[in-house]
């Protein structure tokens, strides 16, 4: 590292628990509880989307912090969380793997610590 450079990081992400390969997977990754699990307003939220075949990705150049990750697998590739009565039709997971309730878990239930090379697991839930 450069004299007077701030230490990054690199975040590697696995999902697992995929009821199929199509369509697509949605990470968010946010270090700002407000904007979790939605990243809606978060300018410094990182996002990524790959093929729901592709079941790992990483973030590089991560400022050490605390975050959580909110994934969807977006099987239908219409860029959102389909619903039914406010129940997820399409897979969703967090860091953490907190347990599920009514809504998704607060960013406490998810947050995870960065400071140097870092895995987190996904394992995806359906509900229909």
């Amino acid at each position: 590292m450069l004299p007077g450079a701030s230490p990054t990081a690199r975040l590697d992400v696995d999902v697992s628990g995929m009821r199929s390969a199509k369509g697509l997977i949605q990470v968010c990754l946010t270090a700002d509880p407000d904007n979790f699990p939605n990243c809606v307003d978060d300018a410094r939220a990182s996002t990524k989307t790959v093929p729901a075949r592709q079941h790992a990705m990483a973030f590089e150049g991560l400022p050490p912090g605390r975050y959580a990750l909110a994934v969807i697998h977006d099987e239908n590739g219409n860029a959102k969380l389909d619903t039914f009565a406010g129940i997820p039709r399409e897979g969703f997971g967090f860091s953490q793997n907190p347990a599920i309730r009514f809504g998704p878990p607060k960013f406490n239930s998810a947050r995870f610590e960065v400071a140097g090379p870092t895995r987190q697991q996904v394992r995806m839930k359906y509900m229909l």
